[in-house]
């Protein structure tokens, strides 16, 4: 019988795409990189993030230790600047990097789109498929190996997308699109 705990959670996650991607609206490719003063993440960017770190977090609730490969048909493991229009370099994305304004290393929007959707799968099918581990399983993350147990982990992931959804809604903002809520 599965877990109904992993479920709840892996529910919650399934959400996530539709979560962020309302407020993409009047993104497209002419605009996925555009930056304003003092929001320095752009929207494709913010796609590529996520979806690394979904990946990192399924690595980790999956009992690895060390990360494991990223998917090649949607990420180059490279220097920062090896992105393309249908893959994010790891490296432009990950935590601490300097975001690039030039579009061209980063994928298109509708291909950003699909990889996050793809990493948010990946990551609700690791959570239904460790199930009641969920709970006990503790997993290191972060720069400073703290351990966590699994299911926080994975419920920070939720909580991460929704800060990075604020940014875009800021960003949005900025750029002079119009309001999405209210």
């Amino acid at each position: 019988m599965p877990s109904k705990g992993a479920e709840h959670i892996a529910g919650g996650i399934e959400t996530l795409p539709e979560m962020i991607e309302r407020y993409l609206v009047g993104f497209d490719d002419t605009n996925r990189a555009a930056q304003a003063p003092a929001l320095p993440n752009h929207a494709i960017w913010t796609l590529g993030h996520l979806a690394l770190y979904h990946h990192r977090a399924a690595d980790r609730i999956s009992g690895l230790t060390d990360f494991g490969p990223l998917p090649e048909t949607d990420f180059v493991m490279g220097d920062a600047a090896s992105g393309d229009s249908s893959r994010f370099d790891s490296e432009s994305v990950c935590f601490a990097s300097t975001v690039s304004p030039d579009a061209a290393l980063f994928p298109t929007l509708a291909r950003g789109v699909e990889i996050h959707r793809s990493a948010v799968a990946r990551l609700c099918d690791t959570v239904r498929t460790v199930g009641d581990e969920l709970f006990t399983r503790q997993v290191r993350w972060g720069a400073v190996g703290t351990t966590t147990p699994a299911s926080a982990l994975a419920m920070r992931m939720v909580f991460h997308v929704g800060t990075h959804t604020g940014q875009i809604a800021d960003l949005r903002r900025a750029l002079g699109f119009p309001r999405i809520m209210g």
